[in-house]
């Protein structure tokens, strides 16, 4: 019997409580190179039950490793005389009751797919073509395989299998450290063009030969990187979280149905897409719907989970964020950089803070290549710099979308981490504001 029919079976032997069962087997085989060569392999394994147990609107929640049924009884007597001490939660209703499931795929797990001799010699090959501009390349080459099922007392059982692969390398000049990166991600490895990535990362590295120079604080006229407005998005999302409406920290509220954003503007959250990392569930085990979030300049929709849906009586849709798609446009990068006297190209961003979620301020750095434009040609590296900008602000300042858009990888952390992705093309955007060069490459 595995272990999640163990679960359903520990639901029925406790019927005046509700339990709830994330059971999650993960692995990961994560490669680390560091000057062009590589640093070390780490393989780990890990199984993990993370457990909610509600007695009324009263709850205690806690974690096992590796967990016998045996344990699991024992934490959840244990979780039940800590409960009647606890205080009650009013707006608690009831666990997640969607018990449809989706095709609950199969697939490759890509630790197997993608070995440790294919990771190097795809690595030298880049290592290889950047050498001649004196760069090395740095960074990690991940591949997960994790295998979750979701159990409640509502008679859940669901099984979600997700396998990321992330390449994320940056090169970085010998002596003047300039640095510029190039990513990777997604479940289907043979999607993987070697020939193309090593191109675009080589002619990134070609413009970071030149001179380096600051600029001004003011306004300017910018091309952001897909990587950029996909991070600006995902901050942004954080203010389309029910949990943020409920807590008037929403950007969004009072805004269904209104638009927001020029008609050029249209964002989905699509964990179905076949480039992007795919979700069958939020962690309650509703199904993670295909949802419009922003369609041509129009918000509509939240995305809301069990608790807040029913306690904001709002149509729950199990969306996360965690696939957010840009629609394209009809320019190029390049007709977007001539089109710009003078301006600035940015790669990436870094260390970003909301100064007020609710008026999407926020603050952070460019990182990883930001580049001077001058007479619609990139011509010097530009030290990095700090802004200071509204989300808002920036996506009511495009003025042109990339009639292409790539797939850009996020992790979450270095634990047991997620990966996400968003696919977001350039974008060029007027009045970006920044407020001071770090002086510093």
């Amino acid at each position: 019997m595995h272990f999640s029919e163990e679960l359903v079976k520990i639901c029925s032997d406790y019927p005046e409580l509700k339990l709830q069962f994330n059971y999650q087997d993960w692995a990961t085989d994560f490669l680390r190179f560091y000057q062009s060569q590589v640093n070390y392999n780490i393989s780990k394994h890990s199984i993990s039950l993370y457990t909610t147990v509600y007695a009324g609107k009263r709850s205690s929640s806690f974690t096992l490793l590796n967990p016998t049924v045996a344990e699991l009884k024992a934490k959840i007597e244990e979780a039940r005389n800590i409960i009647v001490k606890l205080p009650e939660d009013p707006d608690f209703i009831d666990l997640e009751e969607q018990r449809e499931k989706t095709a609950e795929a199969d697939k490759t797990n890509n630790i197997q797919a993608v070995s440790l001799d294919a990771k190097i010699d795809i690595l030298q090959h880049i290592a290889n073509a950047v050498a001649p501009y004196d760069f090395k390349i740095f960074g990690t080459f991940v591949c997960n395989w994790n295998v979750s099922h979701i159990v409640n007392s509502n008679g859940l059982l669901k099984r979600e299998i997700n396998t990321p692969v992330m390449l994320e390398l940056k090169a970085v000049q010998e002596g003047r450290q300039v640095t510029v990166l190039e990513t990777y991600g997604g479940e289907n490895f043979a999607t993987f063009d070697l020939d193309a990535f090593t191109a675009r990362l080589v002619e990134k590295v070609k413009v970071a030969t030149g001179e380096i120079v600051d600029v001004e604080p003011g306004e300017y006229e910018v091309v952001l990187a897909p990587r950029c407005i996909g991070e600006y998005l995902q901050y942004l999302s954080e203010g389309m979280s029910d949990g943020s409406l409920d807590s008037k920290q929403s950007f969004f509220e009072g805004k269904m149905n209104t638009r927001v954003f020029p008609e050029s503007i249209t964002v989905t959250d699509d964990p179905t897409h076949p480039d992007l990392y795919n979700f069958d569930y939020d962690g309650n085990g509703h199904i993670y719907e295909k949802t419009t979030l922003i369609d041509k300049g129009i918000f509509r929709n939240f995305l809301v989970h069990n608790y807040y849906g029913r306690k904001l009586k709002m149509p729950i849709n199990g969306a996360s964020g965690s696939a957010l798609i840009m629609e394209t446009g009809d320019a190029s990068r390049d007709e977007m950089i001539a089109s710009i006297k003078k301006g600035l190209y940015i790669s990436s961003l870094h260390y970003m803070n909301f100064i007020n979620q609710k008026e999407t301020s926020l603050t952070g750095l460019t990182r990883d290549g930001t580049f001077l434009i001058e007479d619609g040609k990139i011509t010097k590296v530009v030290n990095n710099l700090r802004f200071t900008e509204k989300i808002c602000d920036i996506l009511n300042g495009i003025t042109a979308i990339e009639n292409t858009s790539y797939t850009v990888p996020f992790s979450s952390n270095y634990g047991e981490f997620g990966i996400g992705s968003v696919k977001m093309p350039h974008v060029k955007v007027t009045g970006f504001k920044i407020s001071s060069s770090t002086k510093t490459i």
